[in-house]
């Protein structure tokens, strides 16, 4: 059970990390709003333009979706269920909590999903990135955004 100390330090580290994801989040809408093709120039131009506003939004869209984990702790954190592993039950260390607030499993459960999502990887069955095994939802997520 995390003291209320602990609880006030990880909603700041949550809610700073809300308002950045937020800011980022704004900056991307008006960039891809004000993304103006200039029709006439020469193919390769065209194209590296097209791959960096293609890259923008990649990072958009992994950064909306962190941002969907940090409001979904947030939750938890005001129903007390922040330090509760989603897979098994069993506290989540506030160590871990600060070194990535976004945790939803604890250290063993995290490192049991990093397994068998190694091992899928390894038999061809899949790619890492696919989904998140560590925060246990279905969805499909962006690399690099795993637990």
């Amino acid at each position: 059970m995390l003291s209320q100390k602990e609880k006030n330090e990880i909603r700041r580290v949550l809610e700073d990390e809300q308002r950045r994801l937020s800011r980022t989040s704004q900056n991307a809408l008006s960039y891809s709003m004000n993304h103006e093709r200039n029709i006439g120039r020469d193919s390769i131009d065209e194209s590296m333009e097209e791959e960096i506003f293609s890259t923008e939004m990649r990072l958009h869209d992994r950064e909306k979706f962190l941002l969907n984990k940090v409001n979904k702790q947030l939750v938890r954190l005001d129903s007390n269920e922040i330090d509760v592993c989603e897979e098994c039950g069993e506290a989540i260390s506030f160590r871990r909590l600060m070194a990535r607030p976004v945790s939803t499993l604890c250290i063993d459960c995290k490192e049991q999903a990093e397994r068998e999502e190694a091992a899928v990887a390894q038999n061809g069955r899949g790619a890492l990135g696919d989904t998140d095994l560590g925060g246990g939802e279905s969805e499909k997520v962006p690399a690099g955004i795993e637990d």
